[in-house]
């Protein structure tokens, strides 16, 4: 998976884009600073930093192949003034501790930079090289890139048309609500509002907007994207029942985020504050039947291309699993070239010339 962010403008990002690409893709965050062309790799857990005016390319790492670790984060260097960003797996390249981005890098480290973007763009990955010497960068494969409206760019669109929802009451993690509504968003993590309101229970939770009142309220925060907010609008019956507005939430983790959470002003306020609401909520074993190989390995559609055997996902591994070969296989997002990797390919671009 993976995304590369281009912001070599002033706007600042959209703070649920950020969290979306640092939850979904959770290996590693590489920052090439476009004001000084200075490199820093870090946690994804460290966004934050992006929530910036300064300009940047950003790199958030989902791993497919190599290990999980902040030398593995991306750029990788292709000589001593070129370094190089990719959104995509290339087949054939890196291994159990290298990663395919180096592997290229160093494939295109001992070819001709004439030839560069003829062996890229046989792939349908999405490429960034930058020269810090010269302080200029080349995107490639760009008609596969997604633009915003600040005029952002973006290898991979699934981390934009996100909001951030904090709940207190059924929509909570494993809630009466969650399986309806939010089972399919991404839980950020759990935490309070930072200031303090009065939330009372009369069967169902209700939070007034009483600022300074009450207690700070524990509360879940999810990426929900436009049609599953529309849905909870409806349920919550915003604007008329339930008010929706935006307020800051303190995460477990210490990071503070304003996220959307609903009030209703029309309760009566008995004084009787709340600090949490305890939602019925299912078992971890809930999806015993979709998770049958234990937590974390699910059923795929995919099949074994050695054996052809079913395959299974490992949450944790971020790839698949055969348990007939006994081994990991890597689903490549690019299309199948039918080569073993991009030496191959230079070779065939070469004979070609």
């Amino acid at each position: 998976m993976c995304v590369i962010i281009i912001k070599d403008n002033d706007k600042v990002i959209n703070e649920a884009t950020l969290i979306a690409s640092a939850t979904i893709n959770q290996d590693g965050l590489g920052i090439l600073w476009l004001d000084t062309y200075e490199v820093e790799k870090m946690p994804s857990t460290e966004y934050e930093k992006l929530k910036t005016t300064r300009p940047f390319i950003a790199h958030f790492r989902y791993a497919t192949v190599g290990k999980v670790n902040l030398s593995n984060c991306h750029p990788f260097s292709i000589d001593e003034n070129n370094i190089l960003f990719q959104n995509g797996t290339v087949p054939g390249l890196g291994g159990k501790v290298t990663t395919d981005t180096e592997h290229l890098a160093d494939i295109l480290g001992s070819t001709s930079k004439l030839h560069w973007r003829a062996i890229l763009e046989m792939t349908d990955c999405r490429y960034v090289i930058a020269n810090t010497k010269k302080k200029k960068y080349d995107v490639y494969n760009q008609k596969m890139w997604h633009t915003d409206d600040d005029g952002i760019l973006y290898s991979k669109k699934n981390v934009l048309g996100f909001n951030l929802m904090a709940v207190y009451g059924t929509l909570k993690f494993k809630g009466s609500n969650y399986y309806h509504y939010l089972m399919d968003s991404e839980l950020v993590g759990s935490g309070y509002t930072k200031d303090e309101y009065p939330l009372i229970i009369n069967g169902l939770p209700y939070l007034l907007s009483k600022k300074g009142v009450g207690h700070n309220v524990d509360v879940d925060v999810f990426l929900v994207n436009e049609q599953d907010m529309a849905e909870i609008d409806i349920l919550e019956g915003h604007p008329k029942w339930y008010k929706r507005e935006i307020i800051p939430i303190e995460l477990n983790d210490g990071n503070i985020v304003n996220a959307w959470i609903y009030f209703n002003d029309s309760v009566e306020d008995d004084g009787n504050h709340h600090k949490t609401y305890e939602s019925y909520s299912y078992d971890d074993y809930y999806f015993e039947d979709d998770d049958e190989y234990g937590y974390g390995i699910k059923k795929s559609k995919e099949t074994c291309k050695e054996c052809l055997g079913e395959l299974v996902y490992d949450e944790f591994e971020h790839c698949h699993y055969c348990f007939d070969c006994d081994d990991y296989i890597y689903i490549s997002e690019s299309k199948d070239l039918g080569h073993n990797d991009l030496s191959t390919l230079k070779w065939l671009y070469e004979k070609k010339f």
